[in-house]
């Protein structure tokens, strides 16, 4: 009888996510209204019954977190004069890589004089995680956009700690064809060490920006950095203004030591610049 070498039959390929799902909404009967909706793998989009605008819009990851080599991809359009709110049901977790990183694609768009409000609970990264975000946004004429990324490097409460990973977040906004915001956030892989950095993070653990590109931006630029107030101890931040075109923009970064401390002062800053529409409900402190 022959014996078969165990050490010679490669282990088994882990099966990894390969997730995406979009919506459009537009306006008619006088609000916003789904018209279509296509979900693929863990990829699932679920929307609470409102009275009115906005149109809200919770993503679900069904497979409770990413790691080396899962792809999940949103795709949102807003139709004219439409006006959509998207957060998700929970935090997404980033969870060590054996290999390959995990990566999350972001699509927006939102036709002239509709309103996005891009609001999904925050990212934590844990050790020995990689990572890759890309949100690409276009907006038309007219059209506005209240974008946010939050993100945790790992979670003191749980005495957890990011350590070392990759990480890497890129934005790309476009108005009217036009690219009016961009940037590349990319750290690792000694992430603890570079956090303590007084150019990076100054030892924050938690980090958000807040993006909002409207004509009236302008106007609540005061009452943006009266919420973020005075930092304490490992708190930072700061808010500033741009004209850009016939609209404007408004950019909004915060530092804390940890997730709760940086939900204080960005609850108040989203409902702030989200206006009527307010804080998505499964937001909490």
């Amino acid at each position: 009888m022959d014996m078969i070498d165990d050490t010679l039959v490669p282990p088994p390929a882990a099966q990894r996510v390969a997730a995406r799902a979009r919506l459009f909404c537009g306006r008619s009967g006088g609000r916003t209204r789904l018209r279509r909706l296509y979900q693929d793998g863990s990829a699932k989009i679920r929307m609470p019954a409102v009275q009115g605008d906005p149109l809200e819009a919770v993503l679900i990851n069904t497979a409770g977190g990413l790691t080396g080599g899962d792809r999940l991809g949103w795709d949102i359009e807003v139709g004219e004069g439409a006006s959509a709110s998207i957060t998700t049901q929970a935090c997404e977790k980033i969870y060590r890589a054996a290999s390959d990183r995990a990566e999350t694609n972001v699509s927006l768009t939102v036709c002239a004089n509709g309103r996005i409000a891009w609001l999904p609970q925050e990212t934590i990264v844990f050790d020995r995680a990689a990572f890759a975000r890309t949100l690409d946004v276009e907006l038309a004429a007219g059209a506005e956009a209240l974008l946010l990324e939050a993100t945790l490097f790992g979670r003191l409460a749980m005495g957890e700690q990011t350590v070392d990973g990759s990480f890497h977040d890129r934005w790309r906004v476009r108005q009217d064809g036009k690219l009016i915001h961009a940037e590349d956030f990319r750290i690792g892989p000694d992430i603890a060490a570079r956090l303590q950095r007084p150019a990076v993070a100054g030892g924050a653990l938690a980090i958000a920006t807040l993006l909002l590109v409207s004509p009236r931006a302008e106007t609540l630029l005061d009452t943006a950095r009266a919420v973020i107030g005075e930092p304490g101890i490992g708190d930072s931040g700061g808010a500033s203004f741009w004209s850009v075109g016939q609209s404007g923009k408004l950019l909004a970064r915060l530092t804390a030591g940890d997730g709760y401390q940086l939900r204080k002062r960005l609850v108040p800053l989203v409902e702030l610049l989200n206006g009527r529409a307010g804080l998505p409900k499964l937001w909490s402190l």
